[in-house]
């Protein structure tokens, strides 16, 4: 589970990292990530619009994003901000593909 403290939670916050943040597109995602220089954890934000799917979808789609980010949190620099667009075709594609996508968009943009 991401913790609160983990999670983007403002539209603004989203808007920046989209905007200023560094691009790294795969198959079912597109992973923006930002570093600052502020001292706290990592942080992740989602969006998945209704192209991926009825509310059904996009919530699992959601759910598994935010475990494959808990189980990469250890992997990220602090004061870094992470979002990630899941594509419609993230409503078919299986955890281990989206944790593969995420982990190579991480380790190129956000390694410690």
């Amino acid at each position: 589970m991401l913790a609160r403290g983990n999670r983007i939670t403002r539209g603004a916050e989203y808007k920046a990292v989209v905007r200023r943040g560094a691009r790294c597109a795969a198959a079912h995602t597109v992973t923006y990530v930002v570093t600052t220089s502020e001292a706290r954890s990592a942080r992740f934000g989602f969006i998945v619009s209704k192209q991926v799917g009825s509310a059904v979808v996009r919530n699992t789609v959601r759910r598994r994003l935010k475990a494959v980010c808990a189980d990469a949190l250890d992997d990220v620099r602090d004061g870094t901000d992470v979002v990630i667009r899941a594509l419609p075709g993230a409503a078919t594609a299986e955890y281990g593909e989206l944790r593969d996508e995420v982990a190579r968009c991480l380790s190129r943009k956000a390694a410690a």
